[in-house]
């Protein structure tokens, strides 16, 4: 395994990650009385820096990883930032699930990596 693409992929995967996710979900809490499409152009522009993140960590990742793995990789990174997320930031109750689900996710994460 090559650590250092890991790392690049990965951080950038976790940034990008932190953009997708308000792009996706902030608008619920903060444009919920604007009409949808002022909501839809607003996380559009957080998503181009997503994007922008994202396709350099695919391609970094690309060259140690597979696609399987890299897109594992990017799901597990997104419950470890969607959770925070949904706590701190919409203010939802923590529960157990969210537990049960990050032990499925290092279930496909042994599974997928596995040699």
């Amino acid at each position: 395994m090559n650590w250092s693409v890991l790392l690049q992929s990965g951080g950038l995967l976790v940034l990008s990650n932190i953009f997708m996710t308000f792009a996706w979900y902030a608008h619920l809490r903060d444009l919920n009385g604007k009409p949808w499409f002022v909501a839809a152009m607003i996380s559009w522009g957080i998503a181009l820096f997503e994007y922008l993140l994202q396709v350099p960590a695919n391609r970094i990742g690309y060259t140690a990883l597979t696609l399987p793995q890299l897109k594992i990789m990017q799901e597990v990174i997104t419950l470890i930032v969607f959770v925070p997320f949904a706590i701190y930031f919409m203010k939802t109750p923590l529960k157990w699930d969210y537990l049960w689900a990050a032990l499925c996710m290092c279930g496909a994460v042994y599974f997928i990596f596995r040699s």
